[in-house]
């Protein structure tokens, strides 16, 4: 009693399988890829308030515009209420600030500075400040204030 071996007509081939190597899929799936960029957008959205740098000073009110910004980051000097003077975040002595500013000066290419004085700093110490930026090479000052204050044409002439 022996087995016999049948063989098929296509010579041991299956049927339903293809010869050589798989088709690539033509279509892209971009489900993760908007996921992805959901979350970005996310992380940006809570991260870009927290990027604004400043010092809390009581800023007096004009009925001035805001000045057009540039592309480097501006350059914030600070009086506080209580006459520290801040480059950015950084307390700097009086003695000291027209040193500091003048380095700053060579780093950078813009010579725009802004300003920032508590509403009740003697108008004596902000231009001293200005003084002191002039001489550390900054010409180009912007004085920084809170929108919504009183104009002069509101009384009449």
């Amino acid at each position: 009693m022996g087995a016999a071996v049948q063989q098929s007509a296509d010579n041991g081939r299956r049927r339903g399988r293809r010869r050589g190597r798989a088709q690539p899929m033509a279509e892209i799936n971009v489900t993760p890829f908007v996921d992805v960029m959901l979350v970005l957008l996310i992380i940006f959205m809570v991260a870009a308030p927290l990027l604004t740098v400043g010092v809390p000073v009581d800023l007096p009110k004009t009925a001035a515009n805001a000045l057009p910004s540039d592309s480097e980051e501006p350059l914030t000097v600070t009086l506080t209420g209580d006459g520290r003077v801040q480059i950015q975040t950084t307390d700097v002595a009086r003695a000291e600030l027209i040193g500091k500013l003048r380095a700053i000066a060579a780093e950078r290419s813009s010579d725009r500075v802004f300003l920032r004085a508590d509403g009740g700093i003697p108008y004596a110490q902000v231009m001293q400040v200005m003084g002191a930026l002039n001489a550390g090479g900054f010409s180009n000052v912007g004085l920084v204030t809170d929108t919504g204050g009183p104009t002069l044409d509101e009384g009449g002439e």
